[in-house]
């Protein structure tokens, strides 16, 4: 284990509260910072959390379905024997951390909704076959992986600024993802991402002495899902376990992902991935009820995410409605000139990301600063808005809300994880700013 990590792995453990309570005292601050510096007074900013607190309900049960059929999906026995094809290929721990991130990596920039599922499932069935393996950075490389999903194919910035309708559309136009996605500079800084990040995890690979062991409860298989009927089987009971319905549905599925792929394209979003998921889970648990165990065995990991959702969307909206936001935004626009203001403008998003852990909102928040400022000073605006995006995704390895899922599933605390994945991000911060700079 390096100095540096070894450091910040002390230090989250002391002082990193847990998740639920940051985000507490991030709604504390975030309150008390907006009645100090805007002009909105305690009433407006009460009223201003109070009525934001259910705005991500939606987007709750998305990221609940997420992890359930992600995990309902990678526990059922086809995609386990084929984990435990791939995790086979890490003879030692090291290599074991190093696999498990660079899969993560390659997944996120498919999809950041199965990236951050598959990468979790994926580091447990190393643990299994791997012996003497740090549990905890195992799990860290997975989410550490997760810095890539800005630059891939379900980055949201991009896909909202090339998105008719966007809050940006009137004031800079749309930005097509061939000035976003598909730049050198994207291709670059998301390909040296998904080489350096299992180098940085073999890096911060601790001492045999200093290895933490997984609690061997954690690492064991799920339960069967499937059910034998005695001879004697109810009708209700032959009709639960029947393979027609679970059929009939995912043939249902299937049709709607051909027509919605036929008219718009490789459209991949959080809503056609859960499908994707759900789907499949279906067909390889093989019954309705099979599946339905599946999914009981992996809803027991969404109550962090219930819980902690509004408060991030009361967060948000008083960063929107108050200016707190780009005011936050403006203090590093004001200091910038052309060649500097893509820096400073992924600096001012890692910042914001603290209270708005979110792609979506981001470009909601900063963009109505950063956009029009870019177009003042003759900045690139696919560059600007990437800025953004990159800011969040990198900043996503020091804000635990994104490590929920993978945390669920791996049964750890964010104190565990939480110093190695602040290391990646110090070392990974000049890929950011030599990309975004040149």
């Amino acid at each position: 284990m390096t100095p540096i990590s070894r450091a910040l792995t002390w230090l989250v453990s002391r002082y990193l509260p847990d998740p639920l309570i940051f985000a507490i005292i991030l709604t504390v601050l975030t309150f008390g910072f907006a009645w100090w510096l805007t002009p909105s007074g305690p009433v407006d900013l009460v009223r201003m959390w109070g009525n934001g607190f259910w705005n991500l309900l939606a987007f709750s049960m998305q990221m609940a379905l997420v992890l359930v059929t992600g995990h309902a999906l990678a526990s059922s026995e086809p995609v386990r024997n084929v984990m435990g094809r791939v995790a086979s290929i890490a003879k030692t721990p090291a290599q074991g951390v190093m696999l498990v991130c660079f899969a993560a990596a390659v997944t996120n920039v498919v999809n950041w909704g199965f990236g951050l599922v598959v990468g979790a499932m994926f580091a447990r069935e190393v643990a299994r076959r791997v012996p003497k393996s740090d549990y905890r950075l195992l799990i860290a490389s997975a989410y550490i992986g997760f810095m890539t999903w800005h630059g891939g194919f379900s980055a949201s910035v991009p896909l909202v600024a090339a998105t008719k309708g966007n809050p940006m559309e009137k004031t800079v136009g749309l930005i097509p993802i061939s000035d976003t996605i598909f730049t050198t500079y994207n291709v670059g800084i998301t390909l040296a991402l998904i080489v350096v990040l299992p180098l940085i995890c073999w890096m911060m690979h601790p001492k045999p002495h200093e290895v933490v062991a997984v609690d061997p409860a954690l690492l064991k298989p799920e339960p069967s899902t499937k059910r034998v009927l005695g001879p004697d089987a109810s009708p209700a009971e032959k009709l639960e376990e029947s393979r027609v319905l679970g059929f009939v549905v995912a043939a249902l599925g299937i049709g709607y992902l051909f027509l919605h792929f036929q008219a718009k394209g490789f459209d991949l979003n959080i809503n056609t991935v859960n499908l994707i998921m759900l789907v499949a889970g279906l067909i390889l648990h093989g019954t309705p009820m099979a599946y339905a165990r599946a999914v009981a065995n992996a809803a027991r990991g969404t109550a962090g995410i219930m819980v902690q959702f509004p408060f991030y969307a009361g967060i948000q909206i008083m960063m929107e409605h108050s200016g707190l936001g780009g005011l936050i935004t403006n203090l590093f626009v004001d200091i910038a000139n052309k060649e500097t203001f893509p820096v400073l403008a992924f600096l001012s998003s890692g910042l914001i990301n603290f209270a708005v852990p979110s792609g979506g909102g981001h470009w909601v928040v900063q963009g109505p600063f950063i956009m029009p400022a870019a177009q003042q000073l003759g900045v690139d605006l696919g560059k600007a808005a990437m800025a953004i995006a990159y800011g969040e995704e990198w900043m996503n390895m020091a804000q635990p809300f994104w490590a929920l899922p993978a945390l669920a599933i791996a049964g750890l605390g964010v104190r565990d994880i939480m110093g190695y994945c602040a290391t990646a991000l110090v070392i990974t911060l000049p890929i950011f700013l030599i990309g975004l700079y040149f």
